[in-house]
């Protein structure tokens, strides 16, 4: 297994970005600011972007693993890359994700607790309406995770 930095040609990988994040506009609000990762093995299973948002907050922006690869810790070890990867300059990495029964769950097993939320986010930013194990997505829940010296590089 492979974790590896993309830094050209990002749009390549829109098709695996679109399961997170299914409108290429909001997308193009964070991925040439953000620092974007794949995850392969045998091929390309996992993305992940992040971005600095400033205050020592590191911002999952988009996480998505290829639907035969879901359930087997191609997710989980994209987080603990990024919290490895940035705990010695960031002191929380958060998540803004739709308020998901497939979701939620997943990062609260990660270790992040919810923090606040943004209502009508879905239904005020995209152009159509946003469905998620059944359900309609309307607030943006951020969930959070402190990070600390010792989760970066030794």
């Amino acid at each position: 297994m492979v974790i590896r930095e993309i830094r050209e040609d990002k749009k390549r990988y829109l098709p695996l970005l679109l399961l997170a994040d299914e409108q290429e506009d909001m997308i193009d609000r964070y991925l040439d600011r953000g620092r974007m990762y794949v995850l392969e093995e045998d091929g390309t299973k996992a993305v992940c972007v992040v971005t600095d948002e400033g205050d020592g907050i590191l911002e999952i922006k988009n996480l998505a693993v290829e639907p035969p690869y879901q359930g087997r810790g191609y997710g989980r070890r994209l987080i603990e890359f990024a919290a490895q990867q940035y705990g010695g300059a960031f002191s929380t990495l958060q998540v803004g994700t739709g308020d998901s029964p497939l979701t939620i769950p997943f990062y609260e097993a990660c270790g992040f607790s919810r923090s606040y939320l943004v209502s009508n986010f879905f239904t005020d930013h995209y152009d159509h309406p946003i469905f998620e194990g059944g359900k309609q997505l309307i607030d943006m829940v951020y969930l959070r995770r402190e990070l600390h010296s010792d989760d970066g590089p030794a």
